[in-house]
């Protein structure tokens, strides 16, 4: 399995480190995307990621030609101006998508998921390996 390349023309991510505050009304679409690790086991794939503020209603997972997505969707809590003034705002609203090939070791239609305190787990089962056939040749 592998992550597929995000299409973004300059990855602020890479640039600065992660350290770099932004905002969700970008003009990029996808400009950040969940944190996920994959743990490769002997019978299946583990991603868990971090999706924290985001309800469950809001989380959509596909499988197309191959390609696993997890799409997801922040909203900000309050839009009203509220009394003060914003000194620091990092915490990140709004879409978030992440895509990883499957490369054709996973039964898709068995991929599984759940969700609990902000973190989404997908467990995608390993095809078995067949043993390569082997025949006799008669000499003749």
């Amino acid at each position: 399995m592998a992550l597929v390349q995000r299409s973004n023309l300059f990855d602020l991510d890479k640039f600065f480190g992660d350290q770099w505050p932004r905002s969700a009304d970008n003009e990029m679409g996808d400009f950040f995307a969940p944190r996920v690790d994959i743990r490769d086991t002997k019978d299946h794939f583990e991603i868990t990621a971090e999706l924290p503020g985001v309800a469950r209603e809001n989380i959509h997972v596909h499988v197309t030609d191959g390609i696993l997505t997890l799409e997801a969707e922040s909203s900000q809590e309050d839009k009203e101006e509220k009394e003060g003034r914003v000194i620091r705002q990092e915490r990140r609203y709004g879409k978030f998508r992440r895509s990883f090939n499957l490369g054709g070791e996973v039964h898709e239609e068995d991929i599984r998921a759940s969700f609990k305190d902000g973190v989404l787990k997908l467990e995608a089962p390993k095809l078995k390996e067949k043993p390569p056939a082997r025949r006799r040749i008669e000499i003749g």
